[in-house]
């Protein structure tokens, strides 16, 4: 009997909770899954505050709802739900209407303006998409503004901002903005002193979910960013271009060009709507049992920031947060499995949480992590690693390899300002042009290499008994005369070790053989050999170092599947010249220039591992890897042909559901 699972939302935990389901139901043919949402894309609500203050690219935080559910058993519907009929069991959009066996209300969550006259009017509320790009176009124009305004005062009115909440959203929201004003001043030619940047709360600390000496930590960070921190306050009525903050007895004005709320949230109107029949809370959550249902229908589940509902052991109700997204996405895809099948038992919720993380600007953040029976702070730079890296991890579940790449571009590669907690060090600046010239020779470099070994015989006889076994022959003649020479030196003094040098072929010759096979590659690094003759100190700097890498697994290779085959060694020898000419020939014409260039580092890695590298090759690794990125695009046949290439290699199939691609 076919089963409709419906899911209204789609967030954090609703698209987590799709994709759980159809990995699950993939092979059940009478198991639909339907979501619903009124974008065609999934936001990043995280990283509102980085667009808003224009640390990144707009785009860079929805993810396509297409992508995603590319290849898989999910219906994407895009509608806006106005009610459901618990009776009739089915969701009401203003588009069409959908029956469900299964509800899965993941609606999310709107701001709570707590009935201040004026907030929602005239505020500016950051909580989607939508919000983030109205507020970056607002920061951008009253500085436009502020520039040709001639009237002192009505220009310090524009360029005061006031966030209210000192909550992770607007601690990261005015964090984000203390970081872009110096920016925005330099280019506008604005004084920082006529800014103003103000954090509100009725609270004693920012952040109380932060220990008193993070807080204070982050206080401190803000002061010194020069935000002003007025806590102790609550926001008694907002207006046009003013606020006014009830601080003790006294209510005070301010003049306020843009107000940012960010001080609370409830659930999404249609939560509350569906509440009327559901059991509703505070915040308007919805009441849940410990398998997640609604303690006034098992049919229907309530997830992420729509759910009420305290662990066992615990005095206060899960946090609207990611993490308690991204976990009860898990127990209530398999209790919807167990529901729907009548198989294994379910499951009660019993989250972990691992901590909380803020970052002030894209340079610093303050973390405390752990396990629930033991937290931790993290310094700065390790708060910020771990908070891209959760997002990395979160990313591999929504859309793997593509939006990993989009990330670490927008957040390291394409970052402008210096604003990333590696600074600027990664960002893209060197004209991709000035490539052309190395790529063109070490493609050149490798032909003639090609080239070389078919004139001394590579296909017509085998060559790679004397190619790896010469190698290693001289290596060893090396090591042989270079220590006894250098033993020699140390335990009979500077001139018995010249007449012995001498009576192998002078002095010369043994300091240059000691020190290279002291440059042998099991040593990793520079070393000089020094030798004492009489009051004279000689260096042998070596000028032609050879290294070898000693793998076990490629010298057994080489020694047992190659060499001892004639048949293996052309097939070899003929293998590795065909790739010398194609990969010199591709980085030439700067075709498939990436992967042209990881096979040359693949292939110097295999000489390294056999045959030794020489200093008048190692110039090649560096190339190959400058060459790994985009380098193909200038002056090269990338230029036309990768966008055709990526365009036919996104519409495989199989390349969608993996998401081995990159936009």
């Amino acid at each position: 009997m076919e089963k409709n699972i419906v899911i209204v939302g789609a967030g954090y935990s609703g698209i987590l909770t799709a994709k759980k389901l159809a990995k699950r139901f993939k092979k059940n043919s009478e198991v639909t899954i339907t979501i619903i949402d009124k974008n065609p894309f999934h936001t990043m609500l995280t990283e509102l505050h980085e667009v808003a203050a224009s640390r990144v690219d707009e785009d860079s935080i929805k993810i396509s709802l297409k992508k995603v559910f590319a290849g898989r058993k999910v219906k994407v519907v895009l509608d806006t739900v106005a009610s459901i009929d618990f009776e009739g069991k089915k969701v009401v959009g203003n588009i069409g209407e959908y029956q469900y066996d299964f509800l899965v209300l993941a609606a999310g969550s709107k701001p709570t303006y707590y009935g201040v006259p004026g907030a929602e009017e005239y505020s500016y509320k950051l909580w989607s998409f939508d919000d983030a790009v109205r507020l970056k176009d607002r920061i951008h124009n009253v500085f436009r503004r502020a520039a040709c305004e001639t009237n002192i005062e009505e220009r310090k009115k524009l360029l005061s901002f006031y966030v209210v909440g000192a909550g992770f959203t607007g601690v990261e929201m005015v964090g984000e903005l203390a970081e872009y004003v110096p920016i925005l001043c330099e280019k506008y030619e604005i004084d920082r002193r006529e800014v103003t940047l103000c954090d509100v709360d009725g609270l004693s600390r920012v952040i109380p979910n932060l220990t008193e000496k993070l807080s204070a930590k982050v206080a401190r960070r803000l002061d010194k960013m020069g935000v002003s921190l007025i806590m102790n306050a609550t926001v008694s009525a907002v207006g046009e271009d003013f606020i006014e903050l009830k601080q003790g007895d006294k209510v005070n004005h301010y003049t306020a060009g843009t107000v940012i709320w960010a001080a609370g949230i409830q659930s999404a109107d249609i939560t509350q709507e569906a509440g009327k029949s559901l059991e509703l809370t505070r915040g308007a959550r919805v009441q849940v049992d410990s398998y997640l249902r609604s303690t006034k229908n098992e049919k229907v589940y309530i997830a992420g920031d729509n759910m009420y509902f305290v662990p066992e052991g615990e005095e206060r109700p899960v946090p609207q947060m990611v993490e308690n997204c991204e976990q009860c996405a898990d127990t209530i895809a398999h209790n919807i499995v167990c529901a729907v099948t009548a198989q294994g038992e379910m499951e009660a919720y019993k989250p972990a949480f691992h901590g909380v993380m803020v970052s002030i600007g894209g340079r610093y953040g303050v973390a405390q992590v752990g396990t629930p029976n033991h937290m931790f702070s993290l310094a700065s730079f390790f708060a910020m690693f771990t908070k891209h890296f959760i997002n990395i991890v979160y990313f591999i579940q929504v859309l793997g390899w593509n939006k990993i790449f989009s990330y670490v571009k927008h957040e390291f590669f394409t970052i402008r300002n210096c604003r990333s907690f590696v600074g600027g060090h990664f960002s893209n600046r060197t004209p991709s042009f000035l490539l052309v010239a190395l790529r063109v020779w070490l493609g050149a470099v490798w032909v003639y290499e090609g080239i070389m070994k078919i004139v001394e015989g590579w296909f017509s006889g085998t060559k790679l008994n004397d190619f790896f076994g010469g190698a290693n022959s001289w290596y060893n003649g090396i090591l042989n005369a270079a220590t006894t020479v250098a033993t020699k030196a140390v335990e009979t003094g500077a001139a018995d070790a010249t007449s012995s040098a001498t009576a192998s072929g002078g002095a010369d010759g043994a300091v240059q053989a000691a020190g290279q096979v002291l440059m042998n590659f099991n040593i990793l690094g520079l070393v000089k050999v020094v030798f004492v003759s009489g009051k004279q100190l000689a260096e042998s700097t070596i000028s032609d170092l050879a290294f070898k890498l000693d793998i076990p697994l490629m010298n057994w290779f080489v020694n047992h599947l190659i060499l001892p085959y004639n048949g293996m060694q052309m097939f070899m020898q003929i293998f590795i010249v065909v790739v010398e000419i194609l990969i010199g020939l591709a980085l030439m014409g700067g075709l498939l220039t990436g992967p042209a260039a990881a096979v040359s580092l693949v292939l110097q890695f295999m000489f390294v591992c056999t045959t030794g590298l020489y200093l008048n090759t190692f110039w090649m690794i560096f190339a190959g890897i400058a060459m790994l990125i985009g380098a193909g695009r200038t002056f090269g046949i990338d230029y036309y042909a990768m966008p055709g290439l990526k365009k036919w290699w996104k519409r495989l199939p199989f390349v969608r559901k993996l998401y081995i691609y990159n936009d």
